[in-house]
């Protein structure tokens, strides 16, 4: 390895790689990645930006963080010693066990090894005489890696609002998804948040609990349902264990690797009295069940979609004291479930609290950040603390911001800027030979960790082809990105959800360029998707170039 003092320039063409795969990120995929790379006999080195394993459960820990998909469906499938091992203490798992747990493996696997924290990765060049990659490090230190598996998550770019004079506060101010190990309170404070996206609602529901006082500063609403978590028991645990081979076979079946999944019925196939009976139903279950489990033609039926959510700004309505403030939390500008929807724990009733205010700033923008505080066009509010909830540059925010460049110097940001995003399954690039994306644009999302698991797996099998074979290049074909593209665009067709601008449309105003709606993922189903990844597989990768 070369000291963080020297840079390395790029290998012979007869040198061997200082590594067969390097991984960058220490999260859900890179662990698993570099398990089952070792599995292959293959030397290989994670890089990890944080100090410790997790990836977005080490950076994610701010107050309210947790799952909102059930922990027994979240965690690793591949072990059963691991299964039988680890006991979920809540249904819906918060951060502090989650890291736990994340750790837990590490350790189980002795995975730290091959783990090098504090690295975040700059850059990444492809040198195509060695058929290998240097990839560099902010220290300057680098290293060769015949591949490279980027493991980064679809959610991990943090992007904070611009707003004018945000370094001009004077206060605490912490982002969501950067948040201090130390620990942060509340108690008597006067308190702001901005945003109120999926973070935004867990943090604050939690916050509001001991503020002195809270403003909240929303710009879109967004359609929150009942998260219903409880704690397991012994005697629950014992029998999620048992029913593991039955639970991880339903996520593989299902549409999006949930428990849950869409309901056969339309809307109007029932009476009105049983599509409320089934609203209701949904409403009191826990997770994700109204989203996934909803009638068939909610995403894609306008007026079908227009009674769910009417189902659902009659309950917030219910929930919210005050009609005014109940109004501003009722989305206007999209349906029910066209944006993924946050899980919550008495959230609405946050809002009656004498201590919390609502503030538009569709209606009220805010004009800067001054040292004591937030002002808006109406009047400037001070505080003791401040807290960014506005979200993350997604799906490929967290590759942009390494400066990857492929064959003939061509770097993947403008490549995706100037061309459009096309993949190869939502795993490879034109022109990035030899570079292979863990849960990457156009992959099946959904529960995330069973899409990880399905993802590590195939790449570990194609490297291990290659490895095998001798071969030290491996591309996508044009016309397999092409063919690939197009069914995605495909499965996008008439889906309600790609009308609407969300980080799943690759829509965020606080980055540049990414002001308009893109096919940002893949909307058919995760069966569909491991059907067309196992037939490439089982044809011996022909879409694929090998040298």
């Amino acid at each position: 390895m070369a000291s963080s003092q020297q840079v390395r320039s790029a290998p012979a063409p007869d040198a061997v790689p200082d590594y067969d795969v390097i991984i960058i990120g220490a999260g859900i995929s890179g662990l698993y990645q570099l398990l089952k790379l070792r599995e292959l006999g293959l030397r290989a080195r994670v890089y990890e930006a944080g100090t410790g394993v997790g990836g977005t459960w080490y950076w994610n820990r701010y107050p309210g963080a947790r799952f909102d998909s059930e922990s027994y469906s979240y965690g690793f499938s591949f072990s059963q010693e691991l299964l039988d091992e680890w006991d979920w203490s809540e249904h819906f798992s918060p951060q502090p066990e989650t890291e736990r747990y994340l750790n837990f493996v590490a350790d189980k696997f002795d995975l730290r090894r091959d783990i090098q924290f504090s690295a975040r990765v700059a850059a990444a060049r492809f040198d195509a005489a060695a058929r290998a990659w240097t990839v560099t490090l902010e220290s300057g230190e680098s290293a060769t890696g015949r591949f490279v598996v980027t493991a980064v998550g679809p959610l991990s770019a943090p992007t904070y609002p611009r707003i004018e004079g945000r370094d001009s506060y004077q206060g605490e101010a912490y982002h969501t998804g950067l948040w201090p190990k130390h620990k942060v309170t509340f108690e008597g404070k006067r308190v702001g948040v901005i945003g109120t996206g999926a973070t935004g609602v867990q943090a604050i529901q939690e916050i509001a609990k001991t503020a002195g006082h809270l403003t909240v500063f929303q710009r879109r609403p967004n359609w929150c349902t009942p998260l219903h978590n409880r704690p397991i028991d012994s005697a629950e645990m014992r029998e999620i264990r048992k029913g593991y081979p039955e639970l991880f076979e339903r996520c593989r079946e299902t549409a999006a690797c949930f428990i849950h999944t869409v309901d056969p019925r339309g809307t109007f196939e029932v009476s009105d009295e049983e599509r409320e009976a089934f609203y209701e139903h949904l409403y009191a279950s826990p997770g994700f069940g109204i989203w996934q489990g909803n009638f068939r033609d909610m995403l894609t039926d306008r007026a079908a979609n227009a009674l769910a959510s009417k189902f659902v700004a009659r309950k917030i309505r219910e929930r919210v004291k005050d009609p005014k403030v109940a109004e501003m939390l009722i989305p206007k500008d999209h349906g029910f479930g066209t944006r993924r929807v946050p899980q919550e724990t008495r959230y609405y009733e946050v809002y009656n609290q004498p201590n919390v205010e609502l503030v538009s700033i569709l209606e009220t923008p805010i004009e800067r950040i001054t040292p004591k505080g937030v002002k808006t066009s109406e009047r400037e509010y001070e505080f003791d603390l401040l807290v960014y909830a506005t979200g993350f540059d997604a799906i490929t925010g967290s590759l942009d911001r390494i400066d990857i460049v492929g064959e003939d110097g061509v770097k993947l940001k403008d490549k995706w800027r100037s061309e459009g995003l096309t993949t190869f399954v939502g795993v490879m690039i034109e022109k990035f030979p030899n570079l292979f994306m863990d849960v990457g644009p156009h992959t099946a999302l959904g529960n995330i960790p069973r899409s990880i698991e399905y993802n590590v797996e195939w790449v570990a099998d194609l490297i291990g082809h290659a490895h095998k074979s001798g071969h030290t290049y491996v591309a996508a074909r044009p016309e397999a990105v092409k063919e690939w593209t197009e069914f995605v665009a495909m499965k996008g067709e008439g889906l309600l959800t790609n009308e609407v601008d969300s980080w799943m449309t690759g829509v965020n105003l606080n980055v540049d360029g990414k002001e308009k709606r893109i096919l940002a993922r893949y909307s058919g189903t995760a069966p569909e998707y491991r059907a067309w990844c196992d037939d490439v597989a089982a044809r011996g990768y022909e879409e694929l170039r090998f040298d």
